[in-house]
């Protein structure tokens, strides 16, 4: 488990690699993998020299994951502290931003945001952030999920948690807890998203997109208008194949881009991911953590005091 220590402090101004100079990070949960299927258990991972020597052998990725986990686990720690209805969301997410990209050390594409924050309210279950000019204020009766990443060296820390503020919803938010604690015990993946949902629990695109991402597979295509060419060079210096929003594109200064967007999207070179929604009048609610699969054990990197 994470040290106490990790939390005893206030967000700092500081980068989380000056805060610790050494590098070694603090660790996640780490936790057995499952018996196998004639019951045996996997204890003997822990001890076996040879799982030993090949967890050493890739602690430099360990030791990225892990920094981009602290500076994750400080942002939230940092956002429970002022986050409260009657904010805009645009506010909410740029203070949000702002923090990570400081505590990550933002540096191109070393290190950074590892796509757009989240923060998808009520039946929208993901993929929503504000687009700029977006009025949206975070009310007292909102379910409102909070995921974002942070990243170093590409190493994503992908995680989330729902804020609420009306104790109605707090069943709610103890299922989706214990469901994505569950997936975590039973399954071998590197990430556990969990949702939950008052509604029929199926989602649909829905709303304006925000969220964009480079099509990782695709060719060389023709692109015959100019500023299409111009918006794609500035896609791939900023964010590679990381997702992106248009928010971000503004904060490059790129304006009066939404033709040029649509363009990349319809040559299927940018894929669009606009808010998934279930019915109107239904909560979603969220919580998710990023496991690494060690040859020694599991480690749930991205755990922390808050859940």
């Amino acid at each position: 488990m994470v040290s106490p220590s990790a939390w005893d402090r206030r967000p700092s101004h500081c980068p989380i690699c000056e805060l610790y100079p050494s590098a070694v990070y603090p660790k996640g949960e780490e936790c057995e993998y499952p018996p196998s299927k004639d019951g045996r258990s996997a204890a003997w991972r822990t001890t076996h020299e040879e799982k030993r020597v090949l967890d050493k052998a890739n602690e430099e990725m360990w030791s990225d994951f892990r920094q981009a986990a602290e500076a994750h686990r400080q942002v939230r720690n940092y956002i429970n502290t002022w986050i409260k209805p009657g904010m805009t969301m645009i506010n909410i997410c740029e203070r949000l931003e702002d923090c990570s990209r400081r505590l990550i050390k933002e540096n191109g594409l070393k290190a950074g945001l590892a796509f757009p924050t989240g923060c998808s309210i009520n039946h929208v279950a993901a993929h929503y952030t504000p687009n700029a000019g977006d009025p949206t204020v975070l009310q007292y009766n909102d379910v409102c999920k909070i995921d974002f990443g942070t990243h170093i060296n590409g190493r994503i820390i992908d995680c989330a948690f729902t804020v609420t503020f009306n104790p109605k919803y707090d069943r709610l938010l103890e299922a989706v807890r214990d469901a994505t604690n569950t997936g975590i015990r039973e399954g071998e993946v590197y990430a556990i998203e969990t949702f939950g949902s008052t509604g029929r629990g199926a989602v649909h695109g829905d709303m304006d997109c925000s969220h964009y991402m480079k099509n990782f597979n695709v060719g060389h295509v023709p692109i015959r208008l100019p500023r299409a060419k111009h918006l794609l060079n500035v896609i791939n210096e900023n964010f590679g194949t990381l997702a992106f929003c248009r928010r971000w594109l503004d904060r490059q200064g790129e304006s009066k881009y939404l033709m040029a967007l649509k363009n990349l999207c319809d040559l299927g070179i940018i894929d669009p991911y606009p808010p998934l929604c279930d019915t109107k009048g239904s909560y979603t609610a969220q919580y998710e953590h990023t496991i690494l699969l060690r040859p020694t054990c599991k480690e749930v990197v991205s755990r922390g005091d808050d859940y």
